[in-house]
């Protein structure tokens, strides 16, 4: 599981790079992970770059949807102006209640760890707000089937 953290890690600071430098919508077929120096990069497993590489794909291919129910659901910030780590937090979030076999929980309690440890002392409650409300109206079922 620890690899599966280091793998969303990695997607989200891949996310950040890109979408700072206007680069998501460009969709490259193999999106240049961003890490702290090459040699941190080779020195991860293979499972976290995979994973990695899964996330930022899917994410980036589902880009619209995600971000249009992202949008449903910040009602008082548009997502423009969600910080960069916050936004893409929520996109990697919302990619993996759609699209992978993981109880809720685990997804919310994923992006809350993220945030505290790359966004600011109080945006994880804003974003635990948005998915726990997310994943009640959109989602009650996965739940009830884990």
């Amino acid at each position: 599981m620890k690899n599966r953290h280091k793998g969303r890690e990695l997607a989200l600071q891949t996310l950040y790079a890109m979408d700072f430098n206007n680069q998501l919508e460009t969709r490259f077929v193999e999106p240049t992970f961003s890490a702290t120096t090459i040699d941190e990069y080779n020195e991860l497993e293979n499972d976290v770059k995979i994973y990695g590489m899964y996330l930022v794909r899917g994410t980036l291919e589902n880009l619209g949807e995600i971000d249009e129910l992202i949008s449903r659901f910040s009602l008082n910030r548009p997502i423009e102006k969600i910080d960069y780590v916050d936004r893409n937090i929520l996109r990697i979030s919302v990619f993996c209640f759609k699209y992978e076999d993981i109880h809720p929980h685990i997804v919310i309690d994923e992006a809350v760890k993220l945030s505290q440890d790359f966004s600011t002392e109080v945006n994880y409650k804003f974003i635990n707000g948005i998915l726990d409300a997310m994943q009640k109206q959109l989602f009650p079922l996965k739940e009830e089937h884990l």
